[in-house]
């Protein structure tokens, strides 16, 4: 990322493989770069919040656009194992219409128990077995469509979280790093966890309860006919209306529960962050360092997403059972026990389930998700934050 002392580059740009040694001579600290000044014209880092937030934004747009099918079939392989019914969606997909041969005739999964009863629906029709099962039965059942079920939640959350977190990122990384680097340098390599937890948790807190609908946009089918599934407004206005029914002089009160489950959201989040800027950093650089002293844009680019890919993998599979709890609290319909609910009880009740399966359940279709959104984040981050440094510097040497 972006560090101030490093006179104002990218960390990716000129000065990317440039490292600082800090020497102790008569209790001061002197620090000297390894590397050259790049001989590329230098550009500032000035860029205001909103602008490192524009460019954190549009990345996040471009991510959640194309790694929403997997955020969908990881969130449907999780509420499964919570054990949310399927709504008899194979029935409905059967006998659509009055006529029940003819619909018999397009849907070969499902069967009829016996003549003159209702159907009854085989295990395979009612039962993901995996991430391509659940791709394949929700375009079957649902419609092309709802694979890109809650992209309209998942874009209001990512613009403004990722909007929020990048930024911070960014100016708490500069500023922790230059306090550290001169007065505790043995700590400067654990910089990035830090500023990437403390970002991390104002983004969550701030955006969570776009992040509680989504999930549960997600996580509950809806039919092709049974007219256009509840958006981001509706779905929070359901999840009020027990509550304010049942307490109307505590109206208030009752919209704490828009944050159910954040516990377990901050649980999962701050390792995740943790995880994954404590070997984001290190990795990018060392991928760098063998492009020589002038990379190339594409081996730039291709540096920060492949280091993206791997942090982001990396610290997915770790908090997937912290996932699991987040989402199975998020998609609770007990109002009084969402209120309740804790993230220990739940991974309990979790383990009691389902043993080390239930904790990893949707855990392929999480990896591969995080891998790529983290890799199209950083780098589409850089090279957007990069092209408004550009400009701002060439307007003004013009």
């Amino acid at each position: 990322m972006v560090v101030s002392s490093r006179q104002g580059l990218p960390s990716w740009m000129g000065l990317a493989t440039a490292t600082r040694k800090v020497e102790l001579d008569k209790n001061m600290v002197k620090e000297e770069s390894l590397n050259k000044t790049s001989s590329n014209p230098q550009i500032s880092d000035d860029l205001s919040f909103g602008e490192r937030a524009f460019s954190a934004g549009a990345a996040a747009f471009i991510s959640a656009v194309i790694v929403n099918p997997l955020d969908v079939a990881k969130t449907r392989l999780q509420a499964q194992a919570a054990g949310v019914p399927r709504n008899g969606m194979c029935q409905m997909v059967c006998f659509g219409t009055n006529s029940m041969l003819q619909e018999l005739k397009y849907t070969p999964l499902c069967l009829r128990s016996s003549v003159g009863t209702q159907p009854a629906c085989s295990p395979d029709c009612i039962r993901y077995r995996g991430t391509l099962d659940v791709l394949y039965k929700v375009i079957q059942q649902e419609g092309f469509s709802r694979l890109w079920r809650g992209t309209n939640a998942s874009l209001a959350l990512a613009v403004p979280s990722v909007g929020i977190y990048m930024p911070l990122y960014d100016i708490f990384q500069n500023h922790l790093e230059d306090i550290m680097s001169q007065n505790a340098p043995s700590i400067t390599p654990y910089v990035p966890m830090i500023t990437g937890s403390l970002a991390r948790s104002i983004a969550c807190i701030t955006c969570y309860p776009i992040e509680l609908a989504r999930t549960r946009m997600q996580a509950f089918k809806h039919s092709q006919g049974g007219g256009k599934p509840p958006g981001i407004r509706k779905t929070l206005v359901g999840v009020l209306s027990p509550l304010k029914s049942a307490h109307n002089h505590q109206a208030f009160q009752s919209y704490r529960i828009l944050w159910t489950g954040l516990g377990a959201q901050l649980a999962r989040d701050v390792p995740f962050s943790a995880v994954c800027w404590s070997s984001l950093e290190p990795l990018r650089r060392r991928i760098l360092n063998q492009t020589g002293d002038s990379p190339s844009a594409s081996s730039i680019i291709g540096a920060n997403f492949c280091a993206g890919f791997v942090a982001g993998s990396l610290a997915a599979a770790v908090t997937c059972p912290l996932d699991v709890a987040r989402t199975r609290q998020q998609i609770e319909k007990d109002p009084k026990r969402a209120l309740t609910m804790t993230t220990r009880q739940t991974l309990i009740e979790i383990w009691r389930d389902g043993g080390i399966k239930g904790l990893f359940a949707g855990a392929g279709p999480r990896v591969a998700r995080a891998g790529p959104s983290v890799g199209i984040v950083v780098s589409f981050y850089e090279v957007v934050k990069y092209a408004l440094q550009y400009r701002q510097s060439k307007d003004f040497h013009g």
